[in-house]
């Protein structure tokens, strides 16, 4: 049986030519694609008909919000940047975090979440406070009611651990009638805290566990302390908790400054 003749290649110059063809195809395919996908995304259809905002907002109204937010936005439904957005929300006083979503077919849902300020912080006339997950964030404290609001002072990577301590702090000292207006750390690790009777309390060095355990030892004799020289805790002018074995203590109107008030009966 006869074997078919191989095909013949073609010549060089007709390859060169079909493949020419071929690519110049595809290239023209490629830019009419593209040319119909600029055209799609400037069109109408597609660009942002409103920003919806949600969420429960004590602070800003969702048409300011927008309207300081819009200026910072570009392109449309499909072409703008999310977290562009996000970080656009964000930047606004009182906003803690936006979640930012698309919804077909031109409208950006955007759900704020508001910081809730549980403390002032820094030294007076400061514009910072502390959220209820202990982070710093400027805002006008003119916006929030001072009263009841304590003030935290220290450094800045602290302040979820000075707002954690103050809060197991603040219930000791209600025993006796005492609230803790102010909590400082300083730099050198020691802890003092302002009173709302103006006393002054300092509880040295140490570990929050190790403070709470001196406040605790403190306010369970206070009272009793008080009372030799016919006082109540609320005259408390200053206690210094620093000692191993007992505390001083200044009362108003008695120049005695005390010393342990728990072994010495």
């Amino acid at each position: 049986m006869a074997r078919k003749p191989a095909p013949i290649p073609a010549p060089l110059d007709v390859r060169l030519m079909n493949f020419s063809a071929t690519l110049l195809f595809v290239a023209c395919a490629v830019l009419a694609v593209g040319a119909l996908g600029a055209w799609a995304l400037r069109h109408p259809a597609l660009s942002l008909a409103r920003i919806t905002v949600e969420g429960d907002l004590a602070h800003s109204s969702p048409a300011t919000l927008r309207a300081n937010v819009a200026p910072r936005l570009a392109g449309n439904f499909v072409t703008v940047d999310l977290a562009q957005v996000r970080t656009a929300f964000e930047d606004i006083p009182w906003v803690r975090q936006a979640e930012v979503r698309r919804v077909f077919p031109n409208v950006l849902r955007v759900r704020l979440h508001e910081h809730q300020a549980v403390a002032l912080w820094g030294a007076d006339g400061d514009t910072t406070l502390v959220n209820s997950h202990g982070e710093v964030f400027e805002a006008n404290p003119g916006d929030v009611e001072h009263d009841g609001l304590p003030r935290l002072a220290g450094p800045l990577d602290q302040s979820a651990q000075l707002l954690s301590t103050w809060r197991e702090l603040a219930p000791l000292f209600e025993q006796v009638d005492l609230r803790v207006e102010q909590l400082t750390l300083t730099t050198r690790g020691s802890w003092q805290a302002v009173l709302d009777s103006g006393a002054r309390v300092e509880f040295g060095r140490g570990t929050p566990q190790e403070v709470l355990a001196r406040a605790q030892r403190f306010v369970n004799t206070l009272t009793e302390a008080a009372g030799r020289y016919g006082r109540r805790p609320e005259a408390l002018v200053a206690a210094d908790l620093r000692h191993a074995d007992g505390y001083a203590i200044r009362l108003r109107g008695v120049s005695t400054v005390g010393a342990d008030a728990q072994q010495k009966k």
